[in-house]
């Protein structure tokens, strides 16, 4: 027997009239299978339910993502890391890869948007082991032989910010990205800004300079521009996942090492670190603060 499953509802309007006619997506909970499968229904008149709340069916570039994220419900099981020793996928054979690390915050912001586009599977993950990288990686799938890099449509793309893009473009799901001129402007700018922002992150913990105190100004500041929502652009978008893997990094590592709390007088980047941790797709990728600390302890040992 087929269980109606209500969707989480969190953008904060009311629930929806019985009357009212639209496209709903359910979550189906076939308990004969202990799965769940998504059902698509167009113009469905809703019956009586009281407290059921429903979600209007998102669709590929077509209204922000709730803030909550519920994309990809249930934790999914990761892959394992791919060494030296390990063969090859079938590369170009139709499949959909994503070729990440799970340490990497570059590849992380691509993982993060599969996620949130609810797309775990059309692109296949495939972790590399990068201390001891297999070399069909290099000579058959990325010769840059870094990561990220998407294999679709059997060409092999990298570079997180393309990517991140390239994937809310090409590929169905909520939208990441704002219409809104003033917003994509600004969005471009924060976009430029994210190597200067790891640059002097990254001086402070070499103690080059103090640096980090004034990058994180800048987030705050940018961070008050729209009061549509807690984000960079008032509501969830692309910006967020950009900064998220370094921002996820450094706040551990800076107050293990440097006795500095990034929040401290920011209550904006407070509140997006709050809201941050709210979103499933994001959690799914993250990793605990202590082994942040732990790479970052060796990775500047000479420094700290």
């Amino acid at each position: 027997m087929a269980t109606l499953l209500p969707m989480n509802y969190s953008n904060g309007s009311a629930p929806l009239t019985p009357s009212k006619h639209l496209s709903l997506r359910f979550s189906v909970h076939l308990s004969s299978k202990k799965t769940r499968r998504w059902l698509d229904a167009d113009a469905v008149k809703l019956p009586r339910y009281h407290s059921l709340q429903l979600q209007p069916l998102s669709k590929s570039k077509t209204g922000p993502i709730s803030a909550t994220m519920a994309t990809g419900s249930g934790k999914e099981v990761l892959p394992p890391v791919l060494t030296s020793n390990s063969e090859p996928p079938p590369v170009f054979d139709g499949t959909t890869r994503l070729y990440i690390s799970y340490t990497c915050p570059y590849a992380q912001r691509v993982w993060i948007t599969r996620n949130c586009k609810g797309l775990q599977d059309k692109i296949k993950l495939v972790p590399i082991d990068l201390q001891d990288r297999p070399a069909w990686y290099k000579e058959k799938v990325y010769p840059p032989n870094k990561v990220p890099s998407l294999e679709h449509n059997n060409e092999v793309k990298g570079e997180s910010l393309d990517l991140i893009k390239y994937i809310d473009s090409h590929f169905d799901g909520p939208s990441l990205f704002p219409d809104d001129p003033a917003k994509k402007e600004f969005a471009e700018d924060l976009f430029s800004y994210t190597g200067s922002f790891s640059k002097a992150n990254n001086s402070t913990f070499k103690g080059e300079a103090d640096e980090a105190g004034a990058a994180f100004d800048y987030i705050e500041t940018a961070l008050s521009k729209f009061d549509d929502g807690p984000f960079f652009l008032g509501q969830f978008s692309l910006v967020d996942i950009a900064y998220a893997p370094f921002i996820e990094r450094f706040q551990p590592a800076l107050l293990e090492f440097k006795k500095y709390d990034i929040t401290a007088g920011r209550p904006k980047l407070a509140a997006w670190i709050e809201e941050m941790n709210k979103i499933e797709a994001y959690n799914q990728t993250r990793r605990e603060p202590k082994q942040h600390v732990e790479t970052y302890k060796k990775r500047f040992a000479a420094h700290l």
